[in-house]
């Protein structure tokens, strides 16, 4: 899971690379208002990048870990309809 969320951020960051750099390496001598469309896409891109590579999966299941306090685990699990396995 953790590979798959950096691959995902990885691409998404090459990606704004990609469209900065031509934007105005080669796309900026066609069209500007094209170029800085592209830079406006890119600019949107890293906060998507970031949110994508922090996000939880369903299969992250930190919120079931027992704290260690037994009367606080023991206070969620009746909050959560919960029957704690002993």
């Amino acid at each position: 899971m953790y590979a798959r969320r950096r691959r995902a951020y990885f691409l998404l960051m090459g990606g704004c690379l990609v469209l900065f750099v031509s934007a105005w390496a080669f796309v900026r001598l066609w069209s500007v208002p094209a170029a800085v469309a592209m830079c406006v896409v890119a600019m949107v891109i890293p906060p998507v990048a970031a949110m994508v590579a922090n996000r939880r999966g369903p299969e992250d299941r930190w919120w079931d870990d027992p704290s260690g306090d037994p009367k606080s685990d023991e206070w969620w699990d009746e909050l959560d309809d919960k029957k704690r396995r002993r």
